[in-house]
């Protein structure tokens, strides 16, 4: 029993059903140049669609600030959309009022329809009571299959879930279940592999799992300032020194918590920041005062990888290294290949999400064959901090009405 309702929940019959989807996506000379968030949100249209229910798909697009901004107009993502579909879309120059009502009225069973970009209303991220409304009125119930956008209360993620029955899409359905069963109520033991660039960024993220996984294993920059917080010389490698103090606290966090924090044991250092860039292995106890650590050493990954195979679930926000730069991305290619394995061999759940950590997943060739890889990153984010998605609360608020 899920704490939010689903499709499983409502006969979409007949009914007019307000479909938030995250459209978002990246263009270039007004062409889709990724189409992954479209295709995510494919099985809940269809879905809809083939049970006789009239889609109207909701969404925002770049940041207009409640001003109509041609550049970010939906309709440029009609004809990826349509190619997705298979299927002729119907599209209204607005998102309320006469021009969303005159489409949407004329919906039959089975059709789709798109609103144009509703944050060319401030009413959106205002979550105005009165945009809520106009909203609502071209819908009989919502269906919220846009994780990506929950950590936001604006009208169209937030605000309707509170006007019209809510359920969550299949999109948004997997990814809930997803991080339920990695953090909420995990298969142990459970590692969380966080990497990136500034600790600054993460500190909350460290600050949560540590209560909640067996290994936290720190790569990346990320890792320079945990190593300087230890009396290890980094060189000139990208560290916050500033932050050796929080570093420090979140290590006696970790050990008051039974968490083994697992930080590189030797690693490739270059004096460029370039790809093959002249490079050697040293242990992380002997790195040069004009050396940069790029990336962890074979040591290093043998130990995550040994760790690893005895782990049930994983959870990876964040790259080992430089990964964009050959021979750097290593570290992270094997460990991401040996998860992959453990995965397919029906050994580990593996649940990763973040942009950088999509991207040296998909360079690695394993994206497909983890268990679940979100495209949501500020949501994703959010959830691993452990921080209430709006969003989210709503949908879960609206199953208990």
């Amino acid at each position: 029993m899920t704490a939010f309702h689903t499709l499983d929940d409502v006969d979409v019959k007949g009914k007019r059903v307000l479909l938030r989807v995250d459209l978002n996506v990246p263009m270039e000379d007004g062409r889709v140049t990724d189409a992954t968030r479209i295709e995510r949100a494919l099985p809940t249209i269809n879905e809809i669609v083939e049970k006789g229910g009239r889609v109207i798909l909701l969404s925002h697009f770049g940041r207009p600030k409640g001003q109509r901004v041609d550049a970010d107009t939906l309709r440029q993502v009609i004809p990826t959309l349509e190619h997705v579909l298979k299927r002729k879309i119907a599209f209204a120059d607005d998102c309320v009022g006469d021009a969303a009502a005159k489409i949407v009225d004329g919906l039959k069973d089975g059709d789709v329809a798109l609103l144009e970009n509703t944050r060319f209303h401030k009413g959106e991220e205002k979550n105005a009571a009165d945009f809520i409304e106009a909203l609502a009125k071209n819908g009989d119930i919502f269906v919220s299959d846009a994780f990506s956008a929950a950590h936001r209360a604006h009208a169209s993620t937030e605000g309707i879930a509170h006007k019209l029955p809510a359920y969550a899409g299949r999109a948004m359905q997997a990814e809930l279940e997803a991080l339920q069963s990695a953090l909420a109520n995990p298969q142990r033991p459970v590692m969380a592999i966080v990497g990136g660039a500034k600790v600054s960024t993460k500190l909350e993220l460290l600050g949560n799992l540590v209560a909640k996984v067996d290994y936290l294993v720190i790569g990346g920059g990320m890792a320079n300032t945990f190593l300087a917080a230890q009396g290890k010389s980094v060189g000139k490698s990208l560290c916050e020194h500033d932050l050796a103090g929080a570093a420090r606290d979140i290590l006696v966090k970790a050990e008051k918590a039974g968490c083994d924090v697992v930080l590189p044991i030797d690693a490739i250092v270059a004096k460029k920041f370039e790809a093959h860039a002249p490079s050697q292995i040293v242990s992380v106890d002997h790195v040069g005062e004009n050396d940069m650590i790029l990336d962890v050493g074979p040591k290093s990954i043998a130990h995550v990888e040994s760790l690893l195979a005895a782990c049930k679930t994983l959870v990876w926000n964040g790259p080992f290294g430089a990964f964009e730069l050959p021979p750097f991305d290593e570290g992270t290619n094997a460990v991401a290949q040996t998860a992959a394995r453990l995965t397919v061999a029906g050994k580990l759940l593996s649940i990763a999400g973040g942009g950088d950590t999509v991207a040296a997943l998909n360079q690695a060739h394993v994206a497909q064959e983890f268990s679940y890889v979100s495209t949501a990153g500020g949501a994703f984010l959010e959830w691993l901090e452990g921080k209430t998605l709006p969003g989210v609360a709503a949908l879960m608020q609206s199953s208990q009405r």
